[in-house]
């Protein structure tokens, strides 16, 4: 029986991921959603000086970023896990790991990369500098592609549990930190008048070293997930 060539295999099943993705809007809107509405909050938390949210508009911007990039973690390969393709995907002659690599990119582009596009608005709101917006936007896209590959591993290890958004949490967070840290230094470096492409560049060697590495721990976790 003839198969698909790899390449078109994965352009089709990121095509698929991204029609299911369209079809249930509510899925992809929630975390934008949560990112606005937990921004908002900052001013009434915070009060509504200038000088104070500003300073702390770099570390807030990218702890809600993380945090919606989270929260959609959970469902990744739920429905395909409940309907067995994920299990036809596994014992499909197709690389697995390029596989993977496809539903990375499918929830990078609809959390990561709509949240990146997004700050901007919000970073205006809180009184970022101007000079910080594209850093923000490009530490968000860079980061939030890593958070994604992280946040798989975590999906692929629960996926066949119910209830495995705190777990995924536990096992991911500590994770999420080195990138928090990078991400919200470059924003900060930008607003200082620094450089901000040795944070740049170390966010770009993490999300390297996660292509690298996390699409093997990833179907290692669905294996382990379905055998269960």
């Amino acid at each position: 029986m003839n198969t698909l060539p790899t390449v078109a295999f994965m352009r089709r099943l990121l095509r698929r991921q991204l029609l299911l993705a369209l079809r249930s809007p509510v899925d992809v809107a929630n975390p934008l959603i949560f990112f606005g509405m937990v921004i908002v909050l900052f001013p009434i938390g915070l009060g509504p000086d200038p000088v104070i949210l500003a300073r702390f508009a770099p570390g807030i911007l990218w702890i809600v970023a993380l945090l919606s990039s989270l929260l959609t973690s959970d469902a990744l390969f739920r429905s395909d896990f409940d309907d067995g393709s994920l299990e036809q995907l596994l014992l499909s002659p197709q690389p697995l790991y390029l596989s993977v690599l496809s539903y990375v990119l499918a929830h990078w582009l609809i959390t990561g990369l709509l949240l990146a596009l997004m700050a901007p608005l919000f970073a205006i709101m809180l009184g970022l500098a101007v000079q910080a917006i594209a850093p923000l936007v490009a530490s968000l896209a860079l980061g939030t592609a890593v958070l994604s590959l992280v946040g798989c591993i975590g999906a692929s290890l629960t996926v066949s549990l119910r209830r495995g958004g705190m777990l995924i949490a536990l096992l991911v967070l500590p994770l999420y930190v080195p990138v928090l840290i990078f991400g919200s230094a470059a924003v900060q470096a930008a607003v200082d008048g620094f450089s901000v492409l040795p944070y740049l560049a170390i966010l770009a060697a993490m999300l390297s070293l996660g292509i690298a590495l996390a699409p093997f721990a990833i179907a290692a976790g669905l294996r382990i997930g379905i055998d269960a």
